[in-house]
């Protein structure tokens, strides 16, 4: 038996520097990364001091000690370069900040503070405390920040959320063709997280301009790097993925500097991504001003060894012996940082007359009655498009179109007709269109803007927010709908609640096209509608097309929308036919417009999807006169009401008919609204006909009984008719 060692081609490798790089950097920028450092701990201090104060509603994660790490690789990055982080990112914002307000060849020695960074100090602190002058409008705070105008794209509170969002920016930048860096930042915990590397696999795929920057200080809250992992030389995680990795003094302004050059560099002549990692310590806990040590999960001999290491101690000293700053300058510079963080935390608080302590400055705070404000669009950007409904096509200009064709033919033509929509799901570059066909002619007439994806619904669905953050316009491809939970993080707490947490004022369009087989026998796993999962959530606009001519148009309007769509398409349609114009598939339903089926007096029936089909064969067969209403449009804030309440007004009974299960469905919600809309006009209890408890399961009987069908809608009719 022989065993031959294996070895990376992929450069994986721990920098060094000396005094001679020190020496080698311009002096007048030594000085002003000095002011950054200084600026970015007295900020933190500050923030520190007003939540002791109890200005701060929430928590405060300080970067204290971590400052050199943010500085240096700032240092390498230009205002259009993008950035996102966690939970912890003060430093990181407050340095791109800087650097996007600060003219070029500014020297802190010489000039004099510059006027727009105090501004921008001022905001990060007022996001902080959750005021009106944030850059999110307070709804942010301390670990929600965005401030696109100096490319900071969006933190991410949840650890592992950002790193997809990242690989989106790189996306974005590499299909519209600019020539711009993406970086992620984050810690060693969240690099136990699974879609961190889900991350890491995407962007080496597409080779993206995406730099992932850990910050390794040891430790996730209280958990230690050893207790996280077997494999504690963290760079491994890249260079697995085949990602070119360096490790480095994170604690070295110059060291980090250097780190980051050579990842451009790389970037530039390869096309990304690379891994950094930066070796740094957290002076305090996880968040507050308390040591670890005080909380028993560090020594104090430890905490000692890295205070000595301190980048606020070390660098002085080198600058002193280059002749850079004496003691006096340094003094004076932070003395303005100082001045500047004084000045903001003034701004924004006052004293009242029989008080020592400090309180909010009135008027300060946000408007309560905005709360709700920036949740999703209002649609303006469909105000030009054309509306087209069946009815309203003349006979001799239809023609008869399968539904899937629709679903093909009309991302095709939307592709053509922009050139920002992508397409990303699994398997939908192969197999004739994807595993269903709906993707059948995109990857022969767009290859580069289709992206088969490994299976990581949670780290795709990520890409395609950041994407959509950055220019883009993604279709995602669910390939079956009860995946889209494994992508349930960033489906919820990201695109769910981009918009709003970060200030609203501009939109997400990604639009989630989630397959939907309950009848196919494929099992519990595989047969769910998940748009009730998704109107929990209010950014969301939910649409499930019944006809070839409504998915189209509905699709039109998705694709135009500013706000995320969950588009459901039920394979059960798929080879089912329907009349849509001949010559104009241009069209759009509105979102948020139902569709009166049938005519009736006797009772409304509220349905969608499949269910179209049944309650009109359950109609014929009871020969009762039933009102059938398609909703199209699921989402609570997308319902139809004038056309429903106008219904209900007049046949005064509602049955609300849903396939799905009874725990996933959307009728108990709408049943309740009725009855707080129309109770006056109500004279019979609201009645639903749903599926059971159990999810279907692979025996077909058992499956067929798991699913509500016309047999239960007729039942349910004749007892609302009494």
């Amino acid at each position: 038996m022989q065993r031959t060692p294996i070895a990376t081609d992929t450069p994986w490798f721990r920098l060094e520097v000396d005094d001679a790089d020190w020496a080698a950097e311009d002096p007048a920028a030594l000085a002003r990364w000095m002011e950054q450092l200084l600026l970015i701990r007295r900020f933190e201090e500050k923030i520190l001091e007003l939540h002791g104060q109890g200005l701060v509603h929430g928590p405060a994660h300080a970067s204290i000690g971590q400052e050199a790490g943010a500085v240096g690789a700032m240092s390498v990055l230009g205002t259009q370069d993008k950035l996102n982080g966690t939970h912890r990112a003060h430093h990181q914002i407050l340095a791109k900040l800087l650097n996007s307000a600060l003219p070029g060849g500014y020297d802190p020695r010489r000039d004099a503070p510059v006027e727009e960074a105090g501004g921008l100090v001022r905001r990060a602190m007022a996001e902080i405390m959750g005021l009106a002058e944030g850059f999110c409008g307070g709804r942010g705070g301390s670990m929600h920040m965005r401030w696109a105008p100096a490319g900071i794209v969006g933190t991410s509170a949840i650890i592992g959320g950002n790193l997809p969002h990242a690989v989106g920016y790189g996306l974005a930048d590499k299909v519209l063709g600019r020539d711009h860096v993406s970086v992620a930042f984050f810690g060693d915990g969240t690099l136990m997280a699974g879609q961190s590397m889900e991350a890491i696999n995407l962007a080496a795929l597409y080779n993206l301009p995406v730099i992932f920057f850990l910050e390794n200080n040891f430790y996730a809250v209280s958990t230690h790097v050893r207790e996280q992992t077997r494999e504690t030389r963290l760079t491994t995680r890249g260079a697995m993925f085949g990602v070119p990795s360096v490790e480095c003094d994170g604690m070295d302004l110059v060291a980090v500097r250097r780190a980051m050059q050579w990842a451009v560099q790389t970037i530039r002549e390869t096309g990304g991504p690379v891994f950094v990692e930066a070796i740094l310590y957290r002076f305090l806990h996880q968040s507050g001003p308390l040591l670890g040590s005080q909380l028993g999960y560090r020594s104090r001999e430890e905490e000692a060894e890295w205070q000595a290491r301190d980048p606020l101690a070390t660098m002085p000293a080198r600058l002193k012996a280059l002749g850079v700053l004496d003691e006096a300058g340094l003094a004076a510079l932070d003395a303005r940082a100082t001045r500047m963080v004084a000045e903001a935390a003034a701004a924004l608080t006052e004293m009242p007359r029989d008080s020592n302590t400090p309180q909010i400055r009135a008027g300060a705070f946000p408007d309560v009655a905005e709360i709700e404000n920036g949740i999703r669009g209002d649609l303006s950007e469909l105000a030009g498009a054309r509306v087209l409904e069946t009815a309203s096509v003349p006979a001799a200009a239809r023609v008869e179109v399968k539904y899937v064709d629709a679903i093909a033919s009309t991302l095709l033509r939307n592709m053509e007709r922009d050139p920002r929509i992508i397409v990303i799901g699994e398997d939908v570059h192969r197999l004739r269109g994807g595993v269903s066909g709906s993707t059948r002619g995109v990857m022969e007439r767009f290859p580069e803007r289709v992206f088969p994806t490994p299976i990581c619904e949670n780290g795709f669905t990520g890409m395609a927010l950041g994407a959509a953050a950055c220019g883009l316009r993604p279709v995602v491809d669910i390939m079956f709908g009860d995946f889209c939970i494994v992508a349930a993080d960033q489906m919820f707490n990201g695109i769910g609640k981009f918009s709003h947490m970060f200030g609203g004022g501009f939109g997400v369009p990604v639009v989630v096209r989630a397959r939907v087989s309950p009848q196919a026998g494929y099992g519990s796993q595989h047969s769910m509608d998940p748009s009730a999962l998704f109107a929990l959530y209010p950014a969301w606009r939910i649409v499930s097309p019944s006809t070839p001519h409504d998915y189209i148009g509905l699709m039109n309007a998705a694709l135009r929308c500013d706000d995320p769509v969950l588009v459901i398409e039920h394979q059960d349609l798929f080879q089912t036919t329907g009349p849509v114009p001949g010559d104009d598939r241009d069209y759009i339903i509105p979102l948020g417009s139902a569709r009166t089926v049938r005519p009736g007096r006797a009772c409304t029936v509220l349905t969608y999807s499949t269910m179209v089909a049944a309650s009109l064969e359950a109609a014929e067969a009871t020969g009762i006169d039933a009102e059938i209403i398609d909703l199209r449009s699921l989402d609570p804030g997308g319902l139809d009401w004038p056309a429903i309440e106008a219904s209900v007004r007049r046949t005064n009974r509602v049955l609300i008919a849903e396939q799905t299960a009874r725990g996933t469905s959307h009728g108990a919600r709408i049943a309740q609204e009725i009855q707080e809309r129309c109770f006056d006009w109500l004279d019979a209890e609201i009645l639903r006909v749903t599926g059971g408890a159990a999810a279907p399961v692979v025996s077909r009987p058992l499956n067929m009984a798991a699913l509500s069908n016309a047999s239960g809608i007729g039942a349910a009719l004749r007892r609302l008719m009494g």
